[in-house]
């Protein structure tokens, strides 16, 4: 290939049929017609697909020869191939790295998560973890939920904003690990991003407002490696980062990480992981094939409906059990910083989840989340209906009480039914069945604190083997991180990317059936959960 060329490409425009992202529309149209798949520069992103989108998908795409191999250095409305590229453009192709990092240095993994970002910080010869950081991320002063956060981008100067909160508070927390390592920031020579595709485009200054609209087309799902000075992260001169690839306006890097740390996709056996966030995102499948889907399951498992309900923090209840003579409450709460003991400010998503068990256990409420139990200290009829009180005005930091009550219970069981739903559904489509699963890997803060034997009561997840439960701690981290130290890793990402099939789950009548039934606890059908009591 002769150092620049250009291309003149009629594309399909976008449709609900085919939400591929608009780079990448543009890159497999050069797959198919030259054999090419050229890297693009992150800072000409959004200036080529503005030009795709106003050109009505026809344009001249021209190539370059750069230490990346093919770059993509411009993108021209209409047929301008017979034009001779002018000089300038052939430097831009070296505005692509030609290499991810080598052994030196030091390495970042970083979880770009709409709540917090997590990092861990490495010595690149080695492969020694030297630190872990963490922050709230900024962007939740904008908003809380990330649509709140995308309308805000699409005012004056919000894109760059939101964009620069997120890299100032990422090169903070790369500080600060290195300044608990005794290193320098100027030392880190490489770094593995990943989050979910809204995340990922503010991270990397990308236009977000075509995500949520239809038909769903991100700018980009597999953007190149990229000079990390080019969106604002100052590291080591030259640093290179690489923000995994998404799948979809709804299935994120962050996934694919998941899916790398899980080893998903090199298990000979039948597999499942689960994310819970504000959605339940699920990946089912083997080496031979993959596929994922993503519902509304998490607001009350993240604590964020509950009126008691609050984030893991010191002051939380991550733990109840209750006697079932008695009926009164003992708390496990997650101390102060120091280690010492806090009293009760609310109760986190785990706390909330074995509370319910332990109501229902105990015979206190039925299977359709109803008390059962009146006239007992604890079991007063609120406002809401009846209510259990986890901890008195005396014993909680705040002075008030804090209780669960008939309405707020309600609300937990459709997203446990959500979350049964969407998993038993995902396996029907399949056409298997829980017991096909030789594992379950249950990721993100709701797998480090869920307890299966609590969720299985429920009937949130299915009555398997306990030892077929695998927690995963943050497995966008942990696929970062490995994808970070160990580069025979990194072509499974292409694999992973190609091989995955999304699946929407359409809100059909038997789908609704399956919820209707899961709303009970465990399940109308107690055959499904054998080691679960059942009374009515």
């Amino acid at each position: 290939m002769n150092d620049c060329r250009k291309y003149f490409l009629e594309l399909t425009p976008p449709s609900l049929g085919d939400n591929t992202a608009t780079m990448d529309r543009l890159c497999k149209a050069l797959s198919r017609q030259e054999g090419l798949w050229p890297a693009a520069p992150v800072g000409r992103l959004d200036g080529f697909a503005q030009v795709m989108r106003q050109a009505g998908y026809k344009v001249t795409a021209t190539v370059c020869t750069g230490p990346a191999g093919p770059v993509l250095v411009e993108v021209e409305p209409g047929d301008a191939a017979a034009a001779s590229p002018g000089p300038e453009l052939a430097s831009r192709a070296r505005e692509v790295p030609g290499a991810l990092w080598g052994s030196e240095g030091l390495g970042v993994a970083l979880d770009v998560g709409s709540t917090h970002l997590q990092a861990s910080l490495h010595d690149l010869a080695g492969g020694k973890e030297l630190a872990r950081g963490t922050c709230l991320n900024p962007q939740t002063q904008v908003g809380a939920d990330i649509l709140t956060r995308i309308h805000a981008a699409a005012q004056p100067g919000g894109q760059q904003r939101l964009h620069s909160m997120l890299v100032q508070a990422a090169g903070e927390v790369i500080a600060g690990m290195c300044a608990q390592a005794g290193r320098r920031v100027e030392e880190v020579t490489g770094m593995v991003a990943a989050g979910n595709t809204t995340m990922t485009h503010f991270f990397l200054g990308l236009d977000v407002q075509s995500i949520p609209r239809e038909p769903y087309i991100p700018v980009v799902n597999r953007p190149s490696p990229f000079y990390a000075q080019d969106i604002g992260l100052d590291l080591a001169p030259g640093a290179v980062a690489w923000a995994l690839p998404n799948v979809g306006s709804y299935f994120g890097g962050d996934l694919v990480a998941g899916i790398v740390a899980a080893d998903l996709h090199q298990r000979p056996d039948l597999a499942i992981l689960v994310d819970v966030g504000t959605n339940a995102e699920v990946v089912l499948g083997n080496r031979e094939w993959l596929v994922a889907c993503a519902g509304a399951a998490g607001p009350a498992l993240e604590s964020g409906v509950a009126k008691m309900g609050i984030l893991a923090q010191p002051g939380a209840i991550e733990g109840v059990r209750i006697d079932p003579a008695t009926y009164e409450p003992t708390l496990k709460i997650i101390p102060g910083p120091d280690g010492h003991e806090e009293k009760p400010k609310g109760l986190c998503g785990s706390g909330l989840l074995q509370l319910l068990a332990q109501l229902y256990l105990t015979r206190i409420m039925d299977m359709r989340g109803k008390f059962r139990v009146h006239g007992h200290p604890r079991i007063f009829e609120s406002e809401e209906g009846w209510a259990y009180v986890v901890a008195t005005p005396q014993e909680s930091a705040t002075g008030q009480a804090i209780y669960v009550d008939e309405v707020e219970i309600d609300i937990l069981l459709r997203s446990k039914a959500a979350m049964y739903t969407i998993l038993s559904t995902v396996l029907r489509e399949v056409g298997l069945d829980f017991s096909d699963l030789s594992a379950f890997f249950v990721a993100g803060a709701f797998g480090n604190v869920i307890d299966p034997e609590t969720a299985i009561t429920l009937g949130m997840l299915p009555d398997l083997h306990r030892e077929r439960f695998i927690p995963l701690g943050n497995s966008s981290l942990a696929g970062c991180r490995k994808l970070l130290l160990e580069p025979e890793t990194r072509p499974q990402v292409e694999a992973v990317v190609g091989r995955l099939t999304y699946l929407e789950l359409n809100v059909n009548q038997a789908l609704m059936n399956r919820f209707s039934a899961a709303r009970f606890i465990p399940h109308t059908d107690p055959g499904r959960f054998p080691s679960v009591p059942v009374w009515h």
